[in-house]
Formats: C-alpha cells, structure tokens, sequence
C-alpha cells in the first residue's frame, strides 16, 4: 500500500472538513471561512448543522456591528461554508479536523469512515486534546496523515494552536497544517503527542488542585477564584474557568493525564466526578461550581452555596495607628499603602539609617505616582508626613497594629514576634506577611498567640489588590474582623483561607510552574513554546518561565520545598533543573541569568 504523504507534494489546503458542529467545531469553521477557505461542516443531524449556521451567522454579524467585517465580506463568509450529514461529505477536503466528544470510540469510527472516503493525499487531524493522537493514528489506514490540531475556545478569538504529531506523523503534515495555521493569524505550538499537551497539561493540573481546595473546605470558591485573578493576574479564577470549560470535560482531561503520569496532581478530585455524574457540568448545564441564570448563560445567581451579604461578623478593634517592621520593597510598599489611607505609620527596622532608606524609597514611590498622574504633590506630601521612620521596635508601644514584613526566615520572625510581644500595647493586633511560613509558628513566639494573624500583601504591595487573610486555630475572632475591616480601608481584597502552607495563591501557583519546569527537563517543550501556550492559550499575562525568572528561582525553591514538606505529595517535589539552576547561582532577573539571560543593567 501506497504511503500517500510521501509520494508527492501536498496541494495547498483549500477545502477544509470540519466533523463536529458544538461550539469548538463551529468557532473553527469561522476561522476557516473567514480566511478564505472552503468549508464543509459535518454533524450526526440537520439540527445540529442548522445550529452550528445559526450561531455563524450571529457571530459574523456582530463583527460587522463592530466594525471587523463588512456586509460583503460576511456574506463572503456565509458563502463558503456547507452543511452535511454524512462524512462522505468530506471526500474533496484536503484537510479534515474533528472535532467530536472526547471519546476513543466515537473518535476512531470517525477515523475509520474517513479513510474510506477521502483522497490519498487528505491530511486528517483530530482536535482532541485529551487523548493520545497516536492511538488514534495507529487504527488509522494511513497513520502517517493522522495528527493533532488543538484550537482553544474560542476559536475565533484565541491565538493559541497546539499542533501535535506522534511518532508515525508524516513532517510534510506537520508542515502543511502549521503554515495554515500561520495563514489563519494563529501561533502554532508543536508539541509531543502526551495527555493535554502544554497548555492543558500544565492548566488542568492546577485547576484539579483548585477544586480539591475547595472540596476540602480550606477557601470559598469565591475566594479562591479572587486569590488567583487579583494574586495572580488572571483573567478568570480557577472554579469559574471549569464551569466554562465543563466539569464533566476537565474529568475526562484530568483521567487521561492521570492514567499517563499518575501524578497524584493529576487525579481527579472526587468532586469533579460528583459534579458530573450529578449533571452539574458548568455553565452548559446552569450548574457547576456556581448556579447560572439559565444553561449556557454567563450571569452567576445566588444559590444555597452563595455565603449571605453582609452577616453578624464579630466587631473588630479600633485601629488608628500601624506599625510596619521591616526596610525592604515590601516592608515599604506596605506602609505606602496604610499610610495613603490615612493611618499614621510607625516605619521600623533595625538601624534608623535602614528605616530612612524605606522611607526615602517610599517618597520616590509617591513621586512617580504625582509624576502619572495618580496623586497630588498636596496628597503624597501628606501621606509621607504620616511616616515616621525609627531603627527602635519599642516605637511601636502604641500601635493598634504591628505588621511584620522582615525576611522570610522563621527564626527571623519568631524573634520579632516575640520583641512585638514585649513593646506592643495589650489588644495590639500582631500580623506577619509571610507567604509560606506557618503563623501560628510566630503566634507560639507570644504570650497572646490569640492576637497574631496573617496578612499576605502581594508585590507591589500599592498596586496589588489582594490580601490573603490567614487565621490560626487560635486567632480570635476579633482579630480576624479587625483585620477585615483594616483591608477594605486600606482598599484591599481580603480573602481568608487557614494557616497551611502556600495559602491560596502560593499552593496553586508553584505546583504549576514545577510542572513547566518538569516539561523542558523532559525535552517535551521549549521554554518559548510553553511561556506562549499559558500566554496565548489560557490568557496567563506571563509565561511560567518568565514569572519564575521575574519572582526569583532562589524564592521559588523555597516555596517548592515549603509545599512538599507540608503535603508529602511526591508530585510537588521540586523539579530538579529548578535545584540545579539555584546551586549555580542563577536566580533570575536579580542574577542577570536565571531560565532566560538578561543583560545587565
């Protein structure tokens, strides 16, 4: 039998069949059709076809509202594309992508009826992105012109394009379906043929991971998915990105990666699997994680999990005045920021010449901000004259808040807190801002463990929004609305979560980026490859690579290291190129070299 990719050159792809009409399946016959290519799109039932036109013709009629096609060109568009039923519809294409459900058996009948049908040289592609392509190819006639070709939803809008060979896909394919997807205004990715590829793979892992920290009862599920956008700068939070994705697909994804690593991160939460088989599959359904206002709508309603606005919190203690220990970037973004809110700030550290420093930092700060246009020179006068920068802890006698932002060392900390125990006035709330270190370590270093709280600023500290609230099994419950009330003061998202390691952020972040570090260790994808799958397919603002050069690879360790010694879970043990890149020295952006090299400044 005749190879026919390797007999002749490939004709240009033309004609396109697109198997598989749901809302992947008809956002990729947009694309297609709005770059000139001849469609056919194929589903099980005139109703799923009259669908599928029906939402093409909506969507290409709301880029004529807003400018991005003209009356003729979307008619243009329309034009090009046909409906069928039957796969022998595809006999002409020169390239076929399917996309049906996520299932072996659907997939391969599929597969099996298109050998029969289409022309010798046709390039077939599967739009899986949970199963092995291989496998698929394998119980092809022609393994060799079976590949995968993995569009993100939605198709019209995202950029992303994993294109996945096995070890029996034809290079003329690969090349023929990565310029198409050049020539459609996408960026292709070529990846290996494992369960999620880059983008999912690293994507599903943590998702999985948020929804195990909500089924454990650590965090609400608004606060988890707040944690992530506001810590993390994401477009969506993690619960409400599965109820998008469907609760029963990102199952099906996570089974598939599991089966392959048996990474412990990677197996389904069970309440994943009690979320679908209960039919609460996301917004497809009206109900996942949250409850919609009717199936497939975007708009969240209330329902029995909604915690009640407002409530009987416990009322918090007066807070006129702030302590803030420490000289550092963060030490100072954090006075900047009370001190902007009309609190007067005792700025301490453990020379008065360190703590004119941070203040001096603070004033430059202020400086740039009147320079932006983002405060007055009256305004920045003012909440730099709130700032008194002493090199004595026993200035804080009588702050009604003493916050602690000295080095992330425990030992360091706990000898603070026990001289905070000493100098703060009774009633005084103790805060450390660790991001992995156990509170209630510092909170045993007092007499008053009842009054020490965490308050996890991110960095900056002006510009972030977010505030981990970590509360001890001893905190008291004054404490915890005291600092409560002090964050919406200080305009700052507070979201409580316990005292373990990482918090919200931390704990779902770094077994993310472990995880690409694990995929360049292996050989499975460049740095550059997958810094663009997370930017350009799940909307990240900074590749893992680039994010863990910008947070330090030193720090990064530390947490890693932090994660794996509180869970004993082998799949948060750190990558060992993460180890090996630390023992040389290189760190990262403040070393000038880290995954990436930077030129010195």
């Amino acid at each position: 039998m005749a190879t026919p990719l390797s007999d002749s050159p490939l004709s240009p792809l033309k004609t396109i069949a697109v198997v598989g009409l749901g809302t992947m399946g008809a956002g990729i016959t947009e694309v297609l059709a709005r770059a000139g290519r001849e469609v056919v799109g194929i589903d099980i039932s005139e109703a799923a076809t009259a669908k599928a036109l029906s939402a093409l013709e909506a969507s290409t009629a709301r880029a004529v509202e807003r400018g991005r096609l003209t009356e003729q060109e979307r008619a243009d568009v329309l034009g090009r594309v046909r409906t069928a039923t039957e796969l022998t519809a595809a006999a002409d294409a020169d390239l076929v992508i399917e996309v049906a459900p996520e299932s072996y058996e659907i997939k391969q009948q599929i597969f099996r009826e298109l050998d029969s049908v289409v022309r010798p040289g046709a390039i077939l592609a599967t739009g899986t992105n949970a199963l092995s392509v291989t496998r698929l190819a394998a119980d092809s006639a022609h393994p060799e012109r079976v590949l995968g070709l993995h569009f993100f939803n939605p198709a019209q809008a995202m950029k992303l394009v994993e294109v996945v060979s096995s070890v029996l896909t034809a290079p003329q394919a690969v090349a023929a379906v990565t310029d198409l997807a050049l020539e459609l205004g996408k960026e292709p990715v070529a990846v290996g043929d494992r369960p999620g590829f880059v983008a999912d793979g690293l994507l599903f892992g943590y998702l999985n991971q948020a929804a195990a920290m909500y089924e454990a009862r650590y965090a609400s599920r608004e606060d988890i998915d707040a944690a992530m956008r506001l810590g993390c700068g994401l477009p969506m939070g993690p619960l409400a990105l599965l109820d998008l994705i469907g609760v029963d697909t990102a199952r099906t994804v996570l089974e598939a990666m599991y089966a392959e690593s048996r990474d412990r991160l990677h197996a389904p939460a069970p309440i994943l699997k009690q979320l679908s088989e209960a039919g609460l599959t996301g917004r497809k359904a009206g109900r996942g994680f949250y409850t919609y206002e009717a199936p497939g709508s975007a708009v969240v309603v209330r329902d029995a999990l909604t915690p009640p606005e407002g409530g009987a919190l416990t009322a918090g203690r007066p807070v006129r005045s702030v302590g803030v220990a420490g000289s550092g970037t963060m030490a100072s973004g954090i006075a900047e920021v009370f001190a902007k809110a009309g609190y007067e700030v005792v700025l301490a550290a453990r020379s008065a010449e360190k703590a004119q420093t941070a203040r001096a930092r603070i004033g430059k700060s202020l400086a740039r901000s009147v320079d932006k246009g983002r405060l007055t020179a009256e305004a920045a006068a003012q909440t730099l004259d709130r700032i008194t920068a002493t090199g004595s802890y026993d200035d804080f006698a009588d702050v009604d808040l003493a916050v602690e932002a000295v080095a992330e060392d425990l030992a360091v900390k706990q000898q603070l807190f026990a001289t905070l125990d000493k100098v703060c006035k009774p009633g005084a709330v103790l805060a450390t801002t660790t991001s992995s270190l156990p509170v209630v370590a510092c909170a045993r270093a007092t007499s008053r463990p009842q009054d020490v709280i965490g308050m996890h600023f991110f960095n900056p500290a002006p510009a972030m929004k977010l505030v981990e609230v970590v509360r001890t099994v001893l905190t008291a419950e004054d404490v915890h609305a005291t600092v409560r009330e002090v964050c919406g003061r200080i305009r700052k998202h507070a979201v409580d979560c316990g005292d373990r390691a990482g918090f919200i952020v931390n704990a779902l972040l770094f077994p993310y980026l472990n995880n690409a570090i694990k995929m360049v260790q292996e050989h499975y994808a460049t740095l550059d490859d997958i810094d663009a799958a997370m930017k350009l397919g799940g909307g990240y603002p900074m590749g893992p690579f680039e994010l863990l050069d910008v947070v330090g690879l030193d720090v990064s360790l530390a947490i890693e290291k932090v994660l794996h010694r509180e869970f004993r879970d082998p799949g948060l043990a750190p990558a060992p190129l993460l180890e090996h890149l630390v023992a040389a020295g290189c760190l990262g952006r403040k070393t000038g070299r880290g995954f990436r090299e930077y030129a010195r400044r």
